[in-house]
This record gives structure tokens, C-alpha cells and sequence, in this order.
């Protein structure tokens, strides 16, 4: 059976396509809200980093009202470093709106969240969006979402999707560019037409798929899912199935499912509902609730192998607990298999050492926004540089391979197909409009990605785009050279000194402020070489009776450029981490000690000649 009162749809795109603001058009138009009520530009971006870096980190749930049907909305990441959230959100929609840029097109990312929805079977609806851009191109468009489907293997059926045009920032939706829309009513229309409302077995007995999990002071642990059969109501006695099979008995002690961004009290909830679960504590993603006298585990949600790892360490460093709320290890480690709990697409590993702890992710920038995310709870530690995962396959070292997609000026390519080359990528494509752009994809190793983003904007002048999607593993491709510069290391502790800095400034690029706290080990600047100097940045000008012209100039110093977590972490080699606090980020040597660093290089130097 089909429950027609009810559609579960997910909006999938790449980053910056439009997803968050197409839902607050569907939001204002749905009558969610009433009139002149002021609301916030993108709602569903609850999270400050999200609303910081405008991009979605997590896949959030809401729902709107339309001509009597209740419709379950799915915003999702358009990362694939957040595949996860992609994947968990998949399991609880029928259907996809599919939303492609006017000028961009079809980027990584797109094909990265289109094979997932493929995968999972859910039908499409295609909305190109933004075709109020001076440089839209919704024709061309539209042949390479075509070509990208013929590409993927998709269904005739899939072949013949809806398509929309819109303008997702005034809420309007049209069947051609060249008509003149109002609204959303189109969208709306064509949602309740083509998407297929949530199908049951009306003589299965309950069963919930746990997709997301919440957690409220009042309730505790809340699980939200898709119910695909039978009905539950209040005080219900349910049984939930986790992994081994084993199974955790419980009581709801209430239902809500979500009206609008809110959730609202339910006295029953029916197959297909997304509802929200208060009752169980011990619940993880992939879980299955169901009836007691006849349990039944649906398939759990799998999802892609992380390809990237770093290891988080305490912080060790003179300034450590100055800070940061917590710095013990204990607690470190207590939020990060807190964290696996709710991120489906995160591992946590012991690494044997009681002090450290391996984290696994699908990318250099999902690790970070989970440093970044901690950090600003008042955690305190230091992560070393992140390293690929390796598999190994009939004895053969085999690697992630990325695909990597370029878009810069014409005048670029030189320096950047050069820079891709020595970091062994190997061009695929290469298209030029004929309009001063070319767009370029490459075969790159992951590993090799790693700290060139900076670069890349460096070496565009600030105008290239750069997106890059995993595209499995492949031969491992031989060593590749990494950062050509050295560290600036302070040899002391102190203070930073004007006079000290201004003659160091020709060594490199200086990392710290006059007068900014300093400490021996710590990397205070990128040397010009390749190799590590450790210098004094805390000298001050010897004083003396003697006054000549020239001598007492004022020290006026380069301005410093203060580097981001995500720089940082791309910046350090194998034998340095990142202190992070949560009101500092410094680099610095997992060894501090100048003498100490000296005798490991000695012994190193005699044991390779040996």
C-alpha cells in the first residue's frame, strides 16, 4: 500500500548550488510562516559553522504543508567529504529534487550525491537553478546532466525526470527560461505528481530505520527515522535491533515528528512518517526499532570507507591547560566515539598508545570541521598531519585516486597542469569555451592534494575553482616530493620581539605577532629552504650611549597573515603537529626540544649510512 498523504523527498546538489535557499522558498510559499514575519537567510544552516563557511555540514530534517499532503524535506550536504550525511539522509526519502547551477553545471560533487540517490533507486526531479545569471546556460546544462546520467548507467525511467527551472533566491519555478514565473507552485505540483508517496506492507508489524540521532535535557537520547511499516503510538513496549542482532527492549515515552524546522507532539505515527523517538539510550545509526513479539532487522545503512586519517594527541605544550576547558586525554577520547555515534561516516581507532587515538574520515576538510567543531566546546589537544589510508590487494600497495576538476583562466594552465604533473596526476579532459576559461579534470592520488589548495589560489591569483571527488583506488603511483620549504622553529621561550622579527624576515614567511607569546619547539615561520632553522625571535636590540644618524630607525614589519585550521593541518610535515586550543591554533614540533631534535637527526643520519 501507498501512503498518499505523506512524500519523503531529499534535495541533493554540489556546494553552493542553491539547496538552503530553495528550502526557504518552500518554507515562505508553503505558509509556514505568516505574513511580514522576519525570518533568517538560509534556516536550515542551524550550526555557526555552517552559517560561517555558507555550506551544509549535516543533513537536517523539516517539513512543509501542501494541498493537504505533509512533505517530509531532506537538506543535505553537497560535499563528499560529508558523504555520510548523504547516505544516512537517503534512507529515509522516496524521491530527490536534483538541483544543478545554470552556469556551473554538473560538478564532482553532483555526480558524487547523483550515484547515491541512483544507488538507493529514488526518483528524480531535475530543477536547474539560478538561470538569472548573466552567464546561464541552461541548454548546455541540461545535455550534461544527460550526458552524466548516460555516464552513470541510469534507467530509462531515470532518463525520463521531470525538469524545472527556477530561481531558487525569489522563489520562483518555471517549465521554460523564457517563461515568467511567480512561485513555487510548479515544484510543489510536481512533487506531489511524480514522487511516489512512502509504500508499505499493511500486515507487516513496525519497524523504524534509525537515521539520525538528537538528544534533548528533558528526554535523552532521541532516535529519528523512517517508519516503513505498521503504526506505534505512546508507551508503546518496542524492541530495538543493533548490530549483532542483539536486542535493546524499550518504551517510547513520546512521539513527535517534524511541522516546519519545529518538532510537534504525536499521539501515533503511521508507515512512512519521519518520527522522532524518546525512550532508548543506548541506539546507534543503522539500528532497527520494531515490534517485540516479531522483531525484524531492516538493512542497515553502509556507507563509503574513510580514505584519510590523523592521529589526535593531549597537548603537551608549555601553554597547555591555559585555554582550554577540557585537556585531559579521557575526555578527549570519550567526545570522539561520542562523535561516531551520530557521524556515520567517522572511525575511531586505538593506536596502543595510551596517549593518542588514530581518526578516520573521507577527507582532510570533514577532519577539520570536526577539530573546529570541538575546539569551540572548550577541548584542548594537537593532531599530526593527516595521512592517506592504504589498502593492499594481492600484495600490491594500492592508493585513493581523486578525481580532480579545475576551472581557471586560460593564462593558468601552464602552471597548473605543471604543478598537478610533479604531484603525479594525469589530465582526462581538458574543455575550452572559447570565453578566456578552461576547465580541466585530473587523476590525482589523494595523498598528493593535500596542502596544494593554497597553492592553487596562489598560483590562479585567487580566481581558480578547484573541486575534486574520490574516485576509488587505484596502483600506488611513487613517491611525490611534499613541501619544498623548511620550518622557522623558536629556540626559547618569550616573547616575539619586533627587532627579532624584522631580521628574520628575510629567512621566510613569518606565522607570529610582536609580542605574541612563544615557546622552544613551537613554528613561528615557513623558511625559505629546505630545511629547519631554529632561531631566537625573543632578541632584543643591545642598548648603548653611542646615537648615530640611521641607527634608531623605526622597525616596520610585513603583515602577518594569520593561517586557518585547515591550512595549518596541510602545512605541517610527519614530525610536527597543531596545538589547538580554543582561542589559538599554533604549529609547532612533536618534539620540542632543540638538543633532543639535534640527537634524533644525528643517530637518523648515522643509521641510514650504516
Amino acid at each position: 500500500m501507498i501512503n498518499e498523504n505523506l512524500r519523503n523527498i531529499a534535495i541533493i546538489a554540489h556546494v553552493d548550488h542553491g539547496k538552503t535557499t530553495l528550502v526557504d522558498a518552500m518554507f515562505r510559499q508553503s505558509g509556514l510562516f505568516r505574513e511580514n514575519q522576519e525570518t533568517d537567510e538560509r534556516l536550515m544552516d542551524s550550526m555557526d559553522l555552517e552559517r560561517e563557511r555558507g555550506i551544509t555540514i549535516a543533513a537536517k530534517n523539516c517539513s512543509v504543508g501542501w494541498k493537504n499532503v505533509r512533505i517530509n524535506i531532506i537538506d543535505t550536504p553537497g560535499h563528499a567529504d560529508f558523504g555520510g550525511e548523504v547516505e544516512r539522509a537517503l534512507s529515509m526519502a522516496d524521491g530527490a529534487i536534483l538541483l544543478v547551477d545554470a552556469s556551473e553545471g554538473p560538478l564532482p560533487q553532483t555526480r558524487f550525491v547523483l550515484k547515491k540517490a541512483l544507488e538507493a533507486g529514488l526518483k528524480l526531479i531535475v530543477v536547474i537553478n539560478k538561470i538569472d545569471r548573466k552567464d546561464a546556460r541552461p541548454g548546455e546544462v541540461l545535455d550534461e546532466i544527460y550526458d552524466l546520467l548516460i555516464d552513470m548507467d541510469a534507467s530509462e525511467d531515470q532518463l525520463e525526470f521531470p525538469l524545472l527551472y527556477a530561481v531558487g533566491r525569489e522563489g520562483i519555478a518555471v517549465e521554460s527560461p523564457e517563461e515568467e514565473g511567480k512561485n513555487l507552485d510548479k515544484l510543489f505540483d510536481i512533487i506531489l505528481e511524480k514522487i511516489p508517496g512512502p509504500s508499505h506492507d499493511p500486515a507487516a508489524p513496525f519497524q523504524m530505520l534509525v537515521s539520525d540521532l538528537g538528544y534533548s535535557d528533558y528526554l535523552g537520547r532521541l532516535a529519528v527515522g523512517k517508519i516503513f511499516n505498521g503504526t506505534a503510538r505512546s508507551r508503546d513496549n518496542l524492541i530495538c535491533i543493533g548490530e549483532n542482532e542483539s536486542g535493546t527492549p524499550l518504551r517510547i515515552t513520546k512521539l513527535q515528528t517534524y511541522e516546519g524546522m519545529q518538532l510537534k507532539d504525536a499521539a501515533e505515527v503511521q508507515a512512512g512518517d519521519i518520527a522522532v523517538l524518546a525512550g532508548i539510550e543506548d541506539v546507534k545509526i543503522g539500528d532497527t526499532i520494531c515490534n517485540r513479539e516479531d522483531p525484524k532487522a531492516l538493512p542497515r545503512i553502509r556507507v563509503d570507507e574513510p580514505t584519510v586519517s590523523m592521529t589526535f594527541t593531549f597537548n603537551n605544550s608549555p601553554f597547555s591547560g591555559q585555554e582550554g576547558k577540557y585537556v585531559q586525554f579521557s575526555r578527549i577520547r570519550e567526545r570522539l566515539l561520542k562523535e561516531t555515534l551520530v557521524n556515520v561516516a567517522i572511525g575511531v581507532e586505538e593506536t596502543g598508545d595510551q596517549d593518542s587515538i588514530l581518526v578516520k574520515g573521507r577527507g582532510e576538510f570533514q577532519l577539520a570541521i570536526l577539530i573546529e567543531t570541538i575546539r569551540r566546546e572548550g577541548y584542548e589537544f594537537c593532531v599530526g598531519r593527516p595521512d592517506v589510508i592504504y589498502r593492499y590487494e594481492n600484495g600490491e600497495k594500492q592508493e585513493p585516486v581523486e578525481r580532480l576538476m579545475v576551472d581557471c583562466e586560460e593564462h593558468f594552465m601552464g602552471i597548473v597542469t605543471e604543478k598537478l604533473s610533479l604531484r603525479k596526476g594525469r589530465m582526462t579532459q581538458l574543455v575550452n569555451n572559447g570565453k578566456g576559461r578552461i576547465r580541466m579534470e585530473f587523476s590525482i592520488p589523494a595523498r598528493t592534494l593535500i596542502g596544494y589548495r593554497d597553492e592553487f589560489l596562489t598560483d590562479t591569483r585567487g580566481t581558480g575553482i578547484m573541486h575534486s571527488l574520490f574516485d576509488g583506488y587505484e596502483s600506488f603511483r611513487g613517491h611525490c616530493p611534499g613541501r619544498f620549504t623548511g620550518s622557522i622553529v623558536s629556540d626559547r621561550s618569550g616573547k616575539a620581539v619586533p627587532y627579532a622579527l624584522f631580521n628574520l624576515e628575510p629567512r621566510g614567511r613569518l606565522f607570529v605577532l610582536p609580542g605574541e607569546a612563544v615557546y622552544e619547539g613551537m613554528i613561528i615561520g615557513e623558511h625559505n629552504r629546505g630545511q629547519d632553522i631554529d632561531v631566537n625571535p625573543c632578541k632584543e636590540k643591545k642598548l648603548t650611549n653611542m646615537r648615530a644618524s640611521g641607527k634608531d630607525d623605526n622597525v616596520i614589519l610585513s603583515p602577518v597573515k594569520p593561517l586557518t585550521l585547515e591550512q595549518a593541518i596541510s602545512f605541517i610535515r610527519e614530525d610536527e603537529v597543531v596545538e589547538v586550543t580554543p582561542q589559538s591554533l599554533r604549529m609547532r614540533k612533536s618534539v620540542l626540544s632543540a638538543q633532543k631534535r639535534h640527537n634524533l637527526r644525528n643517530s637518523k643520519a648515522k643509521n641510514g649510512g650504516a
